[in-house]
């Protein structure tokens, strides 16, 4: 659980750089840039998230005790939460990401800057992120 809590700290601390919002969300954007290459194979309706405004892909995979993903949208805001949850989810434990609370979207002020769509769709992602932690987790 220390590892996702300190990726949530080093992201609030990035995001109290920016004066305003329109600076985060550039700021976000620009995250969103930098995600891994996305198969083109793994572009499937089972891999779609339901749920998001924009289309959104998600996989994971668990190594040992651990989950990792990669997701991508059709969105640069989108694509930038992803980054964000990959930033504080990816490669951490299973029992860890069930066990978590996504306090950190409250912490970044994700929760009132982002429209009510695009808040489910983060909540989407963080849902299936979840499922497939419990589910690794039992493995």
């Amino acid at each position: 659980m220390d590892e996702i809590r300190q990726a949530e700290a080093e992201l609030q601390g990035e995001f109290q750089l920016f004066d305003n919002w329109v600076d985060r969300y550039q700021y976000i954007i620009d995250l969103g840039r930098q995600l891994p290459p996305f198969p083109d194979a793994a572009r499937t309706e089972a891999n779609k998230i339901k749920g998001c405004q924009s289309q959104v892909w998600l996989v994971t995979r668990r190594v040992g005790d651990r989950l990792e993903f990669d997701a991508i949208s059709d969105s640069a805001i989108v694509s930038g939460l992803i980054a964000i949850l990959r930033r504080v989810y990816n490669g951490r434990r299973a029992a860890d990401i069930a066990a978590s609370r996504p306090d950190f979207i409250a912490g970044l002020g994700l929760d009132q800057h982002l429209s009510p769509t695009r808040s489910n769709g983060l909540h989407a992602m963080i849902g299936a992120l979840r499922l497939a932690a419990v589910a690794a987790a039992a493995a």
